[in-house]
């Protein structure tokens, strides 16, 4: 086994999103080319609900996909193309904008808030792609029983299970917990990008500690990476694998394009009413 190396390392930041949600936000536009296909990765941990109960009313996309996790915490989603659902603890929704989709994402009241939610590019070739939606829940999210702790797949693969199959970005999603004084061996695929993302605890990786709220990339070369946790607390971390698109990003807000045209020419068709191309009437 040969265990990749840290390339670099990104700490959140507190800032404040949509109708007034207080996040972490920890990969943004200066780490695109770094972290693609991942484009940005917003943190939430809260125990006030006034902090996240005004949400994300509703908003475009275009060119992404979105993928919300929650650890802890409810989330009920709507859309142009008529989807409603609410996750709850331990469930994802995963979006395709594609073309472009209106939605909304609405925090509940609760007694913590804990997740994440990523921004995946999408392809040149599937930027205009039918939007597409669904509610990964517990029954669809196995858990792996290991001896440094305990994984659950949300997409991809580990330990021998699977989680979903995307329709595009063929990423790997896992929510790892790692007990204190332990160490996981998590495997990587040859020619994918991968990193973690610390939201609970702080943690060693090739002989350094890394701080909660941290993003850690790793080198493209070897076949696995090698995370401890501290010897008196365990470490909760995100796996996140995908293959770099390679392509280049022009970004405006909540659309992701290929180029600044195609950004002023998403706009236009906002402002004129022609963004949205297929509705629920057309939905696959």
């Amino acid at each position: 086994m040969a265990l990749r190396k840290v390339k670099k390392s990104v700490r959140g930041h507190a800032t404040v999103d949509g109708a007034g949600v207080h996040l972490v936000r920890v990969l943004g536009i200066r780490t695109v080319y770094d972290y693609d296909p991942f484009l940005m990765l917003d943190s939430f941990d809260g125990t006030d609900s006034s902090a996240w109960i005004k949400g994300f009313p509703t908003h475009p996309h275009r060119g992404i996909e979105t993928v919300t996790y929650l650890i802890q915490g409810e989330i009920t989603h709507r859309d142009s193309m008529g989807n409603s659902g609410t996750i709850r603890c331990g469930e994802s929704q995963w979006m395709t904008a594609g073309s472009g989709i209106m939605h909304s994402e609405m925090p509940l009241d609760g007694p913590r808030m804990l997740g994440v939610q990523i921004w995946l590019n999408l392809p040149q070739a599937e930027k205009m792609a039918h939007p597409l939606y669904f509610d990964i829940t517990q029954d669809k999210i196995p858990l792996v029983q290991s001896g440094f702790g305990e994984a659950r797949v949300i997409s991809g693969e580990f330990g021998g299970a699977r989680g979903v199959d995307p329709h595009h970005v063929k990423a790997t999603l896992v929510d790892f917990l790692i007990n204190p004084g332990q160490t996981a061996h998590i495997p990587t695929i040859a020619g994918e990008n991968a990193f973690v993302f610390l939201i609970e605890g702080s943690a060693v990786i090739g002989g350094f500690p890394y701080s909660e709220k941290s993003a850690v990339l790793f080198e493209m070369e070897g076949d696995a990476i090698e995370v401890s946790a501290p010897k008196d607390s365990p470490v909760r971390l995100l796996f996140f694998e995908g293959k770099p698109l390679r392509e280049p990003i022009s970004w405006g807000g909540p659309i992701v394009m290929n180029t600044d045209a195609e950004i002023r020419e998403a706009f236009e068709e906002l402002e004129s009413g022609r963004f949205i191309k297929h509705n629920a009437r057309d939905a696959s």
